[in-house]
């Protein structure tokens, strides 16, 4: 018997009208397919995740749906992890239209960071992900949280999140595969002796997730440029707020407490 498969239903809401969803929902009843979970992922769309054991059937949907008024399918695919997000929280993930590893976030979305960061830590290997944000936005308790989600021991290479923290070596525990290794850039290129930033470069090459906050520091200081990271999340307090960065203001003042 063919295992089933998971997939995304995206379909845009052309004009409302009472059992609209009933009739998609008929549509997957009578073709077999499993409805798993169903929202509003916008004020006039609807996504589904579906499973099936047969491919054919979801070509068929894809027919029907296309002959189907007041509804047009945007997306019918099996579903990313965006994808899934969308469908648990209600609502998209900003990404940027030219760079689709860039991902934007209001500190209102805490939530759906948290589960975002969450599932990528889950993934086993490198990953080096940066997170831009203006200071006190919730960068360093998104990431322990996600780190908690996904059953990860967290070690801070550099924070101020409690004290000041510029650790110059590793313990044999937080050699462990299961670590995830947090990086403030600022603590780090601004504050960090030679042997903290002889660990960065070493951290740096492990097979291991690393989250860094202010990347920006990091590609400006450091040979790291963007596209050596996986993932850039900006998360901000408002859409308005504006990520900026005068290095050498931060030179001067950074003992301040930033």
């Amino acid at each position: 018997m063919p295992t089933p498969r998971e997939w995304y239903l995206e379909y845009h809401i052309a004009r409302d009208r009472p059992g609209l969803l009933g009739d998609v929902a008929s549509l997957l009843g009578m073709l077999m397919i499993n409805i798993v979970t169903i929202n509003g992922v916008d004020t006039r769309r609807r996504g589904l995740l579906l499973t099936s054991d047969d491919d054919e059937k979801i070509d068929l949907l894809a027919r029907l749906l296309h002959v189907m008024p007041n509804i047009t399918v945007t997306a019918l695919r099996p579903p990313t992890l965006l994808d899934r997000l969308a469908v648990r929280h209600g609502q998209y993930i900003d990404q940027d239209a030219s760079d689709r590893r860039t991902l934007r976030f209001l500190r209102n979305d805490l939530g759906i960071l948290v589960n975002f960061l969450g599932e990528l830590l889950k993934q086993d290997g490198h990953q080096l992900i940066g997170i831009r944000g203006m200071p006190r936005v919730g960068k360093s308790e998104a990431t322990i949280a996600a780190c908690v989600y996904a059953n990860k021991r967290w070690t801070m290479i550099s924070s101020t999140l409690l004290r000041q923290t510029l650790k110059t070596e590793l313990t044999e525990l937080e050699y462990k595969e299961d670590s995830v290794f947090m990086i403030d850039a600022m603590v780090s290129f601004f504050r960090g002796s030679e042997a903290h930033q002889a660990l960065i470069r070493e951290v740096l090459r492990m097979n291991r997730p690393k989250i860094v906050e202010h990347p920006d520091v990091m590609v400006h200081e450091t040979e790291v440029t963007w596209r050596d990271f996986d993932y850039v999340i900006e998360l901000r307090n408002s859409p308005e707020e504006t990520i900026v960065y005068d290095f050498n203001e931060l030179r001067l003042r950074y003992g301040s407490g930033l």
